[in-house]
């Protein structure tokens, strides 16, 4: 018998490789967030890296079977793909690395295809099909009241999670207990992780509260991130660095995410790829952030450009000469 690996959106189950089996299910079944095995198929020219729950990645091999979890990307850059696109081929993708499960719609001419997978069935313990919702505990949903400094970005890859690291270390080595997280966005762990490396005491995303990608109804998310919170509250942080994958215009729910923390908000960082797209998202939001960072920060002239298009301030936080600075913009916002 072939093992399956688990991909890391099984981290929040209690799944092994053998404590289940696989049995295919009528379509009309078949959910989002619903964890199901595929078989990999041919390898020659696609993503065929893996994360395991721990965050570690490994290469697949063709006929190698894998657990994911069925869900929707929507990525400006890369991939776009959604379970629902799944035929009766029963052929699809791992959208992300991770695990995240869905038929490859879209594909960005710049990267190697996903890696193509076979439906082998969903995964089952008595007779009832394994979930990521059904997999969380139970906890008490309380009230948010932790201050957050929130990192937006105009789009994926615009420099949110590097710049939410040198955050995180910041704010640590003021001697604060600081929580990442990542509100929104499509399941990667290893972003999280690198959270935590930068002195996070603990860290959090969407999948801890049973989605492989923020991209939902939403009416789901709304239920959702108050668990999400919860979590986070529950390690009682001085602060949260939060970032909302992708840009709050792209459908992960990201401006309903800004929405419900919004009274916690003391700090705003936008991540821009070059100066002009910070005034698009200035003008969509009619809010500016405190602060620029990303790519349309890269260089003087680029914060210059900032500056003259928009109003704003902006920061190269890569270089360790503004650190100093971007502290102080912190505690004045905190009120340390």
């Amino acid at each position: 018998m072939i093992h399956p690996f688990l991909s890391s959106v099984t981290r929040i189950s209690d799944l092994t490789p053998t404590n289940f089996i696989s049995t295919p299910m009528a379509r009309e079944h078949w959910d989002t967030g619903d964890y199901v095995v595929g078989q990999v198929q041919d390898t020659r020219g696609h993503l065929c890296a893996l994360e395991l729950p721990a965050g570690r990645m490994i290469e697949v091999m063709e006929g190698d079977l894998v657990v994911g979890a069925l869900g929707t990307r929507v990525a400006t850059l890369e991939v776009v793909g959604d379970w629902r696109s799944i035929d009766d081929s029963g052929e699809f993708n791992a959208l992300t690395a991770a695990g995240l499960f869905g038929k490859n719609t879209s594909l960005s001419p710049f990267i190697s295809s996903p890696m193509p997978l076979k439906y082998q069935g969903h995964v089952m313990r008595n007779d009832e099909k394994v979930t990521m919702r059904g997999s969380l505990p139970e906890i008490e949903i309380t009230d948010f009241n932790i201050p957050v400094i929130l990192i937006v970005g105009t789009s994926m890859s615009a420099g949110k999670t590097m710049s939410g690291r040198i955050i995180v270390h910041t704010l640590s080595q003021m001697g604060l207990n600081v929580v990442g997280a990542k509100l929104t966005g499509a399941a990667r762990y290893r972003d999280m992780l690198s959270f935590k490396d930068a002195g996070a005491s603990a860290v959090f995303d969407f999948v801890d509260a049973g989605l492989p990608s923020s991209a939902v109804d939403e009416g789901l998310y709304r239920v959702v991130l108050p668990y999400l919170l919860s979590l986070i509250s529950r390690e009682k942080p001085d602060v949260l660095v939060a970032e909302a994958g992708a840009s709050p215009l792209e459908p992960y729910n990201g401006s309903v995410a800004k929405e419900m923390i919004r009274d916690s908000v003391k700090f705003k960082l936008l991540c821009a790829q070059d100066p002009y797209a910070v005034v698009g998202v200035q003008q969509a939001f009619q809010r500016n952030p405190d602060l620029v960072a990303g790519g349309a920060a890269n260089t003087e002239a680029a914060i210059a450009l900032v500056e003259k298009l928009s109003g704003l301030p902006a920061l190269n936080l890569v270089d360790p000469a503004n650190r100093d600075k971007l502290g102080d913009m912190l505690r004045k916002a905190l009120d340390l």
